[in-house]
């Protein structure tokens, strides 16, 4: 049987489950450019390495916690939130001084003495599964107070990362081969003084006991409509929903996205930041059309970078998509039927 989708969306989210990409990850690199008289200068770089979750607007925050005591005397292309306690320092004050420093991306259109190759994106970071090219994040850091060679340089540890909000767990700092770069000329090889891994992992579980989205079915040859189950997303945000068309929305600033991912919701009855609609349209013999329509709840989310990962017997059979892009996602080999659609 052959299957075809067409599409019409409002607004759309990024709903993913581990099983579905059970290798995907976020891997940080530290590569060690050059020693300095008190530390080590370092290119940071972040790799999206997830077949369809984003991290979108308002972007990753990355920390870590000092193996010894190391200062950042300098950022390009990121820098922390914070500059902490510097006051045993005199004349160069360091960038930062926190024990635990959080670093941030900076925002596009920074001074270009600021910037950093792949630098800049506000902290957003495309999946690799669905744009490759952008699925990388990089700043320079200068560390200074720290080991000035490979025996004395101390990996920094406990690693956190929110994209935006909960969900990630990262790893220990593992030392592994020394990354090599080619010249702009490609004709020359240079190699990393000293480079390190960091893996970070998503779990649904981790960033919310909820789901994120809701499905909602009906079809040409019934009128009755299937909702979502009340209180599908869990109704915690009941007391602090907002009814459509409220005065509420008209305050400034109430659409931004916080860094802990905390949704304003529509007032509904499932209470979900996403609903997904499944439209069966026609069904015929040879093949069938269904209509996906997804509607956003959430005030403070746009969905600019969105992803729809979909599990359908059929989906190994499709013949033609509508309105936006599509791409098998094969976690298993023994098993066809996953597709991911984006815009």
């Amino acid at each position: 049987m052959r299957f075809v989708i067409s599409a019409l969306f409002l607004f759309v989210v990024a709903a993913a489950y581990d099983p579905l990409d059970p290798n995907g990850n976020l891997t940080i690199k530290w590569d060690i450019v050059s020693w300095t008289p008190d530390g080590y200068v370092a290119v940071v770089t972040m790799n999206n390495f997830q077949m369809y979750r984003h991290i979108m607007s308002p972007g990753w925050t990355l920390g870590w916690t000092w193996a010894k005591k190391e200062v950042i005397w300098s950022m390009n292309g990121a820098q922390t939130t914070e500059q902490g306690d510097c006051s045993r320092f005199k004349g160069n004050v360091p960038h930062c001084c926190k024990k635990i420093p959080t670093v941030v991306d900076l925002l596009p259109g920074v001074p270009y003495n600021q910037q950093y190759s792949n630098c800049c994106k506000g902290g957003v970071l495309p999946a690799w599964g669905i744009d490759p090219q952008s699925a990388v994040s990089a700043f320079q850091i200068s560390v200074g107070m720290a080991g000035t060679s490979n025996k004395t340089v101390k990996l920094p540890k406990n690693f956190t990362l929110l994209g935006p909000g909960p969900g990630y767990t990262c790893g220990p700092a593992k030392v592994v081969p020394s990354t090599t770069f080619l010249t702009q000329d490609r004709r020359r090889k240079t190699q990393a003084l000293m480079t390190w891994n960091v893996t970070c992992t998503y779990s649904q579980f981790l960033a919310r006991k909820n789901p994120s989205c809701c499905v909602s079915f009906s079809s040409f040859y019934n009128e009755t409509i299937t909702p979502c189950p009340t209180c599908a997303c869990g109704c915690q945000n009941k007391n602090s929903c907002v009814k459509s068309g409220s005065k509420v929305l008209k305050r400034a600033g109430i659409n931004t996205p916080r860094k802990d991912n905390t949704p304003l919701l529509q007032c509904t009855h499932h209470m979900c930041p996403v609903r997904v609609h499944w439209h069966v349209k026609v069904n015929y013999k040879e093949y069938w059309r269904v209509k996906v329509s997804i509607i956003n709840f959430n005030y403070r989310m746009n969905y600019t970078l969105w992803s729809l990962a979909v599990q359908h017997p059929n989906l190994n059979d499709v013949t033609q998509v509508f309105s936006f892009d599509y791409k098998p996602l094969v976690p298993y080999e023994s098993i066809s039927e996953y597709m991911i659609f984006f815009f």
